[in-house]
């Protein structure tokens, strides 16, 4: 695979002594990330995960099985991390589970030992396996869209525009379907759980088991807002980052 392909620089290429790979929700882009790269500028360097069949990539064929997306984005972050500089990942939904399969399959290269963090937001634990949101199909996919709030109305009435995200959206929520975490998987970083309070997707208790994956530390904050919180909390959100990856 080509180098850069999967994944985009958000900020300044060099910027910042730490690096922050983010990986958006099912149906999402890296561009959901885009005010969250903005905030931690200058300090931290923000990448983004590019999924297939979206924006810059929508002539791709989407990726419906999450093993193989992490799998890709493994590949390029082993030689974009060979600097050594420290580098976290932070998931937003479907996002912190491909984020958590990468982080595993970068255990015992150069890239794992400056994995510093894992940031899991607005989703249950791997072990939890598919939700019961995961597991809707065809028409319904829509209506739990708009139910967390990741689609508006606008959307719902432009047959165009709907033609081009279902393809996109349908492969996500199958690979969320079939996702099946390995037995006994687990991370050695810490791990920060993010979360909003009335996000319909996960209560902040099923979030907070995220300590189950990994032998280091588990935080948990919990925003204001739904499944969506970050795009109100993004300063807040900046600063939990900031006070986790940079010293003092």
């Amino acid at each position: 695979m080509g180098t850069d392909r999967w994944i985009r620089r958000m900020g300044v290429p060099g910027s910042g002594n730490v690096r922050l790979v983010c990986f958006p929700h099912a149906g999402g882009a890296v561009t959901f990330f885009t005010g969250l790269a903005r905030a931690l500028a200058p300090d931290i360097e923000v990448l983004g995960v590019q999924y297939p069949g979206r924006q810059d990539r929508h002539r791709e064929q989407p990726v419906d099985e999450i093993p193989r997306m992490a799998a890709a984005v493994g590949e390029e972050l082993e030689a974009l991390l060979s600097d050594g500089r420290p580098c976290a990942f932070l998931g937003h939904s479907m996002g912190a589970l491909v984020a958590f399969e990468t982080g595993l399959l970068l255990r015992g290269g150069q890239a794992s030992k400056d994995l510093t963090r894992l940031f899991a937001s607005g989703r249950a634990t791997p072990p939890a396996g598919p939700l019961p949101g995961d597991l809707v199909t065809g028409d319904e996919l829509l209506t739990e869209l708009h139910r967390m709030g990741g689609i508006g109305e606008d959307v719902l009435n432009d047959p165009e525009m709907l033609s081009m995200i279902m393809p996109v959206v349908q492969a996500d929520y199958q690979a969320l379907a079939a996702y099946r975490m390995a037995p006994g998987a687990s991370l050695d970083c810490p791990v920060t759980v993010l979360t909003g309070e009335t996000d319909p997707v996960v209560s902040p208790q099923e979030a907070a088991r995220w300590q189950e994956v990994t032998s280091a530390p588990t935080q948990v904050h919990v925003f204001p807002g739904g499944h969506f919180y970050l795009q109100d909390q993004v300063r807040q959100v900046a600063a939990v980052v900031r006070e986790s990856l940079l010293p003092g």
